[in-house]
């Protein structure tokens, strides 16, 4: 999620310090040695990745993944033997619980997985700096932990797509530049690929940002967050007006309810030295990437950022620039699709029911054209 910069003031803060968050207490962490049933229910399983330990402490990532054949609300005609893989990585702030996506997923004929990075949702431990990397090339221990089980479940030899939301968009993208033939496809979600404002401000910003990761690597750069978008998550409110007709049972209108302890409201707070990381990984788009496989970007149709609440902000991207996403997509690789929706929020997979029909369409369109495989006829052979 993207956050002004360039005013940091960090006397107040000691390098060492954390942020006092909400005494919500953690769901107990899923076992290491075996699947066991997720926080999400029925058709959801979860396991902890031991990883190596940094200088917090002992580190691990959660790999989530869809049971179709537990889930009482897979999608008819979802096929009993997948064909590929999905991983899905995470943004900022946030934790793997979007059920919808997974179902797609599957009814597609994949076999859904998601991973919660380091320091995130369910691989948070209490003595860990939320969210912190001082590199984005640290996620290569997580994804590589997650291929691995993957591959030893369904062969060395599965296509693989990954996907990635906002921040883990940019981690999917920068992770496939220096991976070539690793997947099969990449899709992104609201990919955060350039710095809000303009590559002007990355390049004013990135030493003074530099310097502060240096010295204070782990201040806290005073931000504001209105909590707009989180708001768009929990659902409508009497101040809202009446819920659109028809929907009232949609989770865009009820809430998706997320788990208060791994996504909060303010946000997290932002610290110089994971901000540093973003930054080189937006300079690494800026100058060109070589994804070598078909990638899709989605957006929605147009941002809206603004100090102030509107309803309006339940149908616009309120995090990120969605001009942007769209002008540095084209930088990823030679084989990019760009697709808008109208009317959708920054996690389009948490848009309004009608936006989240035209993506999972579009999404089913292109799969077919780059991921799922058709076998050639027999005298194409």
């Amino acid at each position: 999620m993207a956050r002004k910069s360039s005013d940091v003031d960090v006397s107040s803060h000691r390098p060492d310090e954390t942020v006092p968050e909400d005494a919500v207490p953690f769901p107990p962490a899923p076992p290491a040695d075996r699947w066991a049933e997720d926080v999400l229910g029925q058709g959801f399983q979860a396991r902890t990745l031991p990883l190596l330990d940094d200088d917090e402490g002992e580190v691990v990532a959660t790999l989530v993944r869809h049971v179709p054949a537990d889930d009482p609300e897979a999608l008819p005609g979802t096929p009993s033997s997948p064909t590929f893989a999905v991983l899905y990585l995470h943004g900022w702030n946030d934790y793997f619980h979007q059920r919808e996506l997974a179902r797609e997923w599957s009814a597609l004929g994949g076999a859904f997985y998601a991973l919660d990075l380091r320091k995130y949702g369910r691989s948070l431990r209490e003595h860990q700096t939320r969210g912190y990397v001082e590199k984005l090339s640290t996620y290569d221990e997580d994804l590589h932990a997650a291929l691995g089980v993957v591959r030893a479940t369904h062969g060395v030899g599965t296509d693989v797509v990954l996907m990635g939301h906002s921040t883990g968009g940019l981690t999917a993208a920068v992770w496939a530049h220096r991976h070539p033939g690793a997947l099969r496809a990449l899709v992104l979600n609201s990919p955060w690929l350039e710095v809000q404002g303009s590559a002007m401000l990355r390049a004013l910003s990135q030493p003074i940002v530099g310097g502060l990761a240096r010295l204070h690597p782990k201040a806290i750069i005073p931000t504001t967050d209105l909590g707009f978008y989180h708001r768009t998550l929990l659902g409508w409110t009497d101040a809202d007006g009446p819920a659109p007709e028809g929907e009232e049972d949609d989770p865009f209108v009820t809430g998706w309810m997320p788990e208060p302890a791994w996504r909060l409201s303010p946000s997290a707070p932002l610290r110089p030295g994971w901000l540093s990381a973003v930054l080189a990984g937006h300079a690494q788009v800026a100058d060109g990437l070589e994804i070598s496989c078909p990638v899709l970007v989605m957006s929605s149709g147009r941002t809206l950022i603004s100090t102030r609440w509107s309803p309006q902000m339940r149908e616009a991207d309120t995090v990120l620039d969605v001009e942007q996403i769209r002008r540095r997509a084209l930088q990823l690789g030679p084989l990019v699709t760009v697709a808008r929706f109208d009317g959708a929020i920054h996690d389009i997979t948490l848009s309004a029911r009608q936006v989240r029909r035209r993506m999972y369409a579009e999404l089913r369109r292109w799969s077919r054209a780059y991921v799922v495989r058709v076998p050639e006829p027999a005298a194409a052979r």
